[in-house]
């Protein structure tokens, strides 16, 4: 039986997808792997990405990966044996994984979540400066009175939540690319949010960090590793509107920091009552940070 030219080309069809530096890839590239190796491989002009891609699932180790997102679904192309967390940071251009799963890949909790956050950050839509809208004390109490935004933008995917957030835009303040341990113990290289800015993250959302135990939980085993003076450079740079330090000061508080690293956030201004979390019940009031915390806390 005559072999196609496809079939001819098989092998060095392999051999360039088994050395290609990473086996995540979108529809783009393997069109792009298509053009420029179209001559080499003696593919004939009918071969289109379709074809070409087919083939590849049904005789190599090709697949294809569907993730539908509500706001934007997202599909990529596996070669082989690739860890979840590769092929998710594929899906878009500077995706990084951000809160409970930066919390678990920097080693600060105790569970093992079930679920992934990634973050997609807006580019810039006009000063680097992130403008800083001042609330009064009212704006602050009603804001906090309600539940937390919490996205709809996720999909279960073998056996996890997987959410995909809009980030504000901040310049990927603090995004670091590391080489990390995923569940299965592979490593794998991966953009996330540095220690400090994951702290940041979870205090202003604890919603999508297991909640303001496991946030308190995060501040203790980060102790010996955080840069405090790092972490409020970088508070100055994100400028929330809302109070948060407020709230870290008290977590430094409450996993026994050093006073001189609990002091470099005294130092901002305290003018406001604010909390700790949305929707709290029962409070208690810490009176140094002008903060009202869940009873028994």
């Amino acid at each position: 039986m005559n072999r196609t030219r496809i079939q001819i080309a098989k092998a060095d069809i392999v051999k360039h997808f088994d050395q290609l530096p990473r086996h995540a890839l979108k529809l783009k590239e393997i069109r792009t792997i298509l053009a420029s190796q179209r001559a080499f491989w003696r593919l004939a002009q009918s071969t289109t990405a379709e074809r070409f891609i087919d083939f590849l699932k049904e005789h190599a180790k090709l697949r294809e990966v569907e993730f539908p997102f509500p706001q934007r679904a997202e599909r990529c192309y596996v070669w082989g044996d690739v860890p979840l967390l590769s092929i998710l940071l594929s899906l878009r251009k500077d995706l990084y994984f951000s809160h409970y799963t930066a919390v678990r890949l920097h080693g600060l909790t105790e569970q093992s979540p079930t679920t992934i956050y990634i973050t997609d950050e807006r580019s810039s839509g006009g000063s680097e400066q992130r403008e800083q809208v001042k609330l009064g004390q009212a704006e602050i109490d009603q804001a906090f009175s309600r539940a937390p935004r919490v996205s709809n933008n996720w999909v279960e995917h073998a056996g996890k939540k997987i959410y995909l957030l809009n980030g504000a835009h901040t310049g990927h303040l603090g995004i670091v690319t590391e080489r990390v341990t995923d569940e299965g113990g592979q490593e794998v290289f991966a953009r996330l949010t540095n220690l400090e800015r994951t702290l940041i993250d979870i205090t202003v959302r604890p919603v999508y960090a297991g909640g303001v135990f496991e946030v308190a939980k995060a501040f203790e085993l980060a102790k010996d590793r955080v840069s405090i003076n790092r972490l409020v450079a970088m508070l100055r740079k994100l400028n929330f509107s809302y109070p948060y330090h407020q709230a870290i000061g008290y977590y430094l508080e409450r996993a026994a920091y050093k006073p001189s690293q609990i002091d470099l956030i005294r130092r901002l201004p305290i003018e406001h009552d604010f909390y700790l979390m949305h929707e709290m019940g029962e409070t208690s009031y810490i009176k140094q940070w002008r903060l009202s915390v869940p009873s028994g806390f």
